[in-house]
Protein backbone atom coordinates (compact mmCIF):
# COMPACT_ATOMS: atom_id res chain seq x y z
CA UNK A 1 0.00 0.00 0.00
CA UNK A 2 2.80 2.39 0.71
CA UNK A 3 4.41 4.48 3.36
CA UNK A 4 1.29 6.57 3.98
CA UNK A 5 -0.54 3.46 5.18
CA UNK A 6 2.07 2.50 7.78
CA UNK A 7 2.30 6.08 9.02
CA UNK A 8 -1.50 6.11 9.34
CA UNK A 9 -1.44 2.92 11.39
CA UNK A 10 1.05 4.36 13.86
CA UNK A 11 -0.79 7.70 14.01
CA UNK A 12 -3.99 5.85 14.93
CA UNK A 13 -2.15 3.66 17.44
CA UNK A 14 -0.60 6.78 18.97
CA UNK A 15 -4.02 8.43 19.28
CA UNK A 16 -5.37 5.30 20.95
CA UNK A 17 -2.39 5.20 23.31
CA UNK A 18 -2.96 8.85 24.20
CA UNK A 19 -6.60 8.20 25.04
CA UNK A 20 -5.76 5.14 27.14
CA UNK A 21 -2.89 6.87 28.94
CA UNK A 22 -5.07 9.86 29.82
CA UNK A 23 -7.74 7.52 31.17
CA UNK A 24 -5.26 5.67 33.36
CA UNK A 25 -2.94 8.50 34.43
CA UNK A 26 -5.56 11.31 34.57
CA UNK A 27 -3.02 14.08 33.95
CA UNK A 28 -2.52 15.26 30.40
CA UNK A 29 1.21 16.13 30.54
CA UNK A 30 2.20 12.81 32.11
CA UNK A 31 -0.12 10.84 29.82
CA UNK A 32 1.19 12.74 26.80
CA UNK A 33 4.80 11.93 27.66
CA UNK A 34 4.12 8.24 28.31
CA UNK A 35 1.98 7.81 25.19
CA UNK A 36 4.47 9.67 22.99
CA UNK A 37 7.39 7.55 24.19
CA UNK A 38 5.50 4.28 23.68
CA UNK A 39 4.16 5.34 20.26
CA UNK A 40 7.62 6.45 19.12
CA UNK A 41 9.10 3.17 20.31
CA UNK A 42 6.48 1.16 18.42
CA UNK A 43 6.92 3.23 15.27
CA UNK A 44 10.69 3.08 15.36
CA UNK A 45 10.93 -0.59 16.35
CA UNK A 46 8.58 -1.85 13.68
CA UNK A 47 9.12 0.66 10.89
CA UNK A 48 11.26 3.81 10.63
CA UNK A 49 11.63 7.30 12.04
CA UNK A 50 8.75 8.81 10.00
CA UNK A 51 6.32 6.31 11.51
CA UNK A 52 7.71 7.15 14.95
CA UNK A 53 7.06 10.85 14.31
CA UNK A 54 3.52 10.00 13.24
CA UNK A 55 3.02 8.01 16.42
CA UNK A 56 4.17 10.95 18.54
CA UNK A 57 1.78 13.27 16.68
CA UNK A 58 -1.09 10.83 17.22
CA UNK A 59 -0.24 10.47 20.91
CA UNK A 60 -0.28 14.24 21.34
CA UNK A 61 -3.67 14.47 19.65
CA UNK A 62 -5.09 11.59 21.69
CA UNK A 63 -3.84 12.78 25.07
CA UNK A 64 -4.81 16.42 24.63
CA UNK A 65 -8.14 15.57 23.03
CA UNK A 66 -9.27 13.16 25.74
CA UNK A 67 -8.17 15.22 28.76
CA UNK A 68 -11.41 17.32 28.88
CA UNK A 69 -13.42 14.10 28.90
CA UNK A 70 -11.43 12.62 31.78
CA UNK A 71 -11.45 15.79 33.86
CA UNK A 72 -15.16 16.34 33.27
CA UNK A 73 -16.01 12.74 34.11
CA UNK A 74 -14.06 12.82 37.37
CA UNK A 75 -15.44 16.25 38.29
CA UNK A 76 -19.01 15.01 37.86
CA UNK A 77 -18.50 12.02 40.14
CA UNK A 78 -17.17 9.30 37.86
CA UNK A 79 -14.79 6.81 39.39
CA UNK A 80 -11.16 6.57 38.37
CA UNK A 81 -11.37 2.87 37.64
CA UNK A 82 -14.54 3.17 35.59
CA UNK A 83 -13.15 6.05 33.57
CA UNK A 84 -9.91 4.18 32.91
CA UNK A 85 -11.78 1.02 31.94
CA UNK A 86 -14.14 2.73 29.51
CA UNK A 87 -11.41 4.80 27.88
CA UNK A 88 -9.18 1.72 27.69
CA UNK A 89 -11.91 -0.21 25.87
CA UNK A 90 -12.48 2.73 23.55
CA UNK A 91 -8.75 2.89 22.89
CA UNK A 92 -8.71 -0.81 21.97
CA UNK A 93 -11.45 -0.18 19.41
CA UNK A 94 -9.56 2.84 18.08
CA UNK A 95 -6.35 0.81 17.84
CA UNK A 96 -8.14 -1.88 15.86
CA UNK A 97 -9.66 0.71 13.53
CA UNK A 98 -6.23 2.24 12.93
CA UNK A 99 -5.43 -0.66 10.61
CA UNK A 100 -8.16 0.46 8.19
CA UNK A 101 -6.58 2.73 5.55
CA UNK A 102 -6.93 6.48 6.34
CA UNK A 103 -8.88 5.87 9.60
CA UNK A 104 -5.76 6.39 11.74
CA UNK A 105 -5.42 9.90 10.37
CA UNK A 106 -9.12 10.56 10.96
CA UNK A 107 -8.80 9.40 14.58
CA UNK A 108 -5.97 11.87 15.17
CA UNK A 109 -8.17 14.65 13.81
CA UNK A 110 -11.43 13.60 15.49
CA UNK A 111 -10.19 13.18 19.08
CA UNK A 112 -8.93 16.78 19.52
CA UNK A 113 -12.04 18.13 17.80
CA UNK A 114 -14.28 16.23 20.19
CA UNK A 115 -12.16 17.39 23.12
CA UNK A 116 -12.46 21.01 21.99
CA UNK A 117 -16.22 20.57 21.69
CA UNK A 118 -16.42 19.25 25.25
CA UNK A 119 -14.27 22.10 26.52
CA UNK A 120 -16.44 24.66 24.73
CA UNK A 121 -19.68 23.18 26.12
CA UNK A 122 -18.42 23.07 29.71
CA UNK A 123 -20.27 25.46 32.03
CA UNK A 124 -18.54 28.48 33.52
CA UNK A 125 -16.88 27.82 36.81
CA UNK A 126 -18.95 30.24 38.89
CA UNK A 127 -22.11 30.54 36.81
CA UNK A 128 -24.34 29.49 39.73
CA UNK A 129 -23.11 32.27 41.98
CA UNK A 130 -24.01 34.96 39.46
CA UNK A 131 -27.57 33.72 39.29
CA UNK A 132 -27.95 34.18 43.07
CA UNK A 133 -26.86 37.82 43.05
CA UNK A 134 -29.86 40.12 43.13
CA UNK A 135 -29.70 43.91 42.94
Amino acid sequence: MGDWYTVGIVVGLGAALGVAATGVLRRAPVALAVAAIVAAAIGFAVWQWDEAAGGVAGAICGALGSSPLVSGTLRRGGTRGGTATLLGLGALVAAALAFVPVVGYLEAIAVPLLGARLRRRAPDKHAGLRSLARD
